[in-house]
């Protein structure tokens, strides 16, 4: 077979690849669908992968068959962590995608330098400055997310002012570069400057903000391999990086308006320090509690239970339990519905993977709009773990920083039950008014362990 007719072999199966990477997209924006979503992304990635081994240019496989091995050995481990910690996997799997787009962008610039042209050295600059704060970045989040770095913002005055400055001047390096790519001694110190304003950007964001600094992290990691395909003229890894930069920042987006707060306020605002005074107030005012027979028996005498799951479910590692107590109060003829908040958990989806694994059917999930227009006919809203995204002060207290946030109205059924360790604040340091209301049962506990005692309550008195 001629280099010809092979490079259009190669390069109908890099369209290929495109269009199952769109379809991916697609497929993966529905629950029903994920599947496929998933099918269609990988055949697309192993479609695009093969297809440049068979490039002519190519004259050496024995590194590529050591990176490949090297790299199956780190990323089988990473994939079987258990789904508590997929937030910190996926973090870390935009650092190493984020840190090999920029080491092949440091060797492009190294190989042509100092003859590089002004146009290749914007785009090597740029991949450079993006793959670089999206490494370190990505490696703060997921410390955070793993509980290895403190969760809260660790801020201290003027942080803004030397976080963009560190920022501006990795800029400044990059135009010196373009315009004298042969000084060469710059472009190191350019890479410093890029990781370190990583660091700065993500260390001051607390954890209520994970989910949508996850999101733009992949926004980040797909803009740099989409750079990276500019400096490689690779047409694919142009495609697959744009699409994955614009998807994550759509899903940003999303993700910003489900707290009717703005990019500027999620990335420099340092939010979820924990309010002065806040534990003191918990202290001070009476909250009713129950057991998980006194539960069982109000939830046995219902005939419509909406459940809001939350981080500390997926912490417990509590959802099969939770799809226990979802059958047992099937079987009962009660009408069981999950309401999931856009930010609930350390990620975009997170509650939805959870749900999804313990085999809870697809249509008993319900987005916080359309559990919001139900709840008002629901005789008990169960809250697992939930704390910030069931918070009626960000509708009616004007002083609070999550005011205007959209909740989930779990304050508006009959009889709300919340199952949590204690009485503390949750990511955003405030402290839930729901939680002193007269319609409120405190049900203190481990998710795991409670919503088992509750079924088993449950099971007694069905066979009673």
């Amino acid at each position: 077979m001629t280099q010809v007719a092979i490079g259009q072999l190669i390069d109908f199966a890099y369209i290929v690849a495109a269009v199952l990477f769109i379809l991916s997209l697609k497929w993966l924006s529905s629950p029903a669908t994920a599947r496929h979503g998933v099918i269609a992304g990988e055949i697309g990635a192993a479609l695009a992968v093969t297809a440049t081994l068979f490039n002519p240019a190519l004259v050496q496989y024995k590194w590529i068959a050591v990176a490949l091995i090297v790299g199956a050995a780190i990323g089988i481990p990473l994939g079987l962590v258990r789904m508590t910690a997929v937030p910190q996997r996926t973090a870390l799997s935009h650092a190493f995608g984020a840190l090999s787009a920029t080491m092949i962008g440091i060797a492009e610039y190294y190989v042509h330098a100092p003859h590089v042209t002004k146009f290749s050295m914007v785009e090597i600059a740029l991949e450079v400055i993006i793959g670089s704060l999206t490494f370190t970045g990505s490696v703060i989040a997921a410390g955070k997310l793993q509980e290895i770095l403190p969760q809260r913002p660790i801020t201290y005055r003027g942080q803004n002012i030397v976080s963009l400055s560190v920022l501006g001047s990795a800029i400044v390096l990059a135009i010196v570069l373009t315009i004298h790519p042969e000084y060469m001694h710059l472009f190191p110190v350019m890479v410093g400057i890029a990781l370190l304003f990583g660091v700065l950007l993500v260390t001051p964001i607390g954890g209520a903000d994970m989910p949508t600094v996850i999101s733009l992290l992949n926004s980040y990691a797909g803009l740099s391999a989409a750079l990276l395909g500019f400096v490689l003229n690779s047409k694919v890894l142009v495609v697959a990086g744009a699409l994955d930069g614009s998807s994550g920042f759509i899903l940003s987006v999303i993700m910003c308006k489900a707290m009717n707060r703005s990019f500027t306020n999620v990335m420099f605002g340092a939010f979820g320090q924990v309010q002065a005074g806040a534990k003191a107030v918990a202290e001070e005012r009476t909250v009713r509690s129950a057991n998980a027979e006194e539960a069982a028996a109000i939830l046995s005498a219902t005939s419509k239970v909406a459940i809001v799951p939350g981080y500390g479910m997926a912490v417990a590692q509590a959802q099969h339990k939770v799809r226990e107590l979802y059958e047992i109060l099937t079987k009962k003829g009660i009408d069981v519905r999950f309401g999931i908040h856009p930010v609930a958990g350390r990620m975009p989806g997170h509650m939805n993977v959870l749900l999804a694994e313990a085999d809870i059917p697809y249509d008993r999930l319900f987005d916080m709009d359309d559990m919001n227009s139900d709840l008002p006919q629901v005789d008990v809203a169960l809250i697992i773990g939930a704390n910030d995204v069931t918070n009626p002060a960000a509708r009616s207290d004007q002083s609070s920083p999550i005011y205007g946030m959209p909740i989930i109205d779990v304050d508006k059924a009959q009889t709300v039950m919340v199952i949590k360790r204690g009485m503390s604040p949750g990511f955003a340091g405030i402290d839930n008014p729901l939680y002193y209301e007269d319609k409120t049962l405190m049900l203190f506990g481990d998710a795991k362990a409670f919503v088992g005692e509750i079924v088993r309550e449950l099971a007694d008195s069905h066979r009673g």
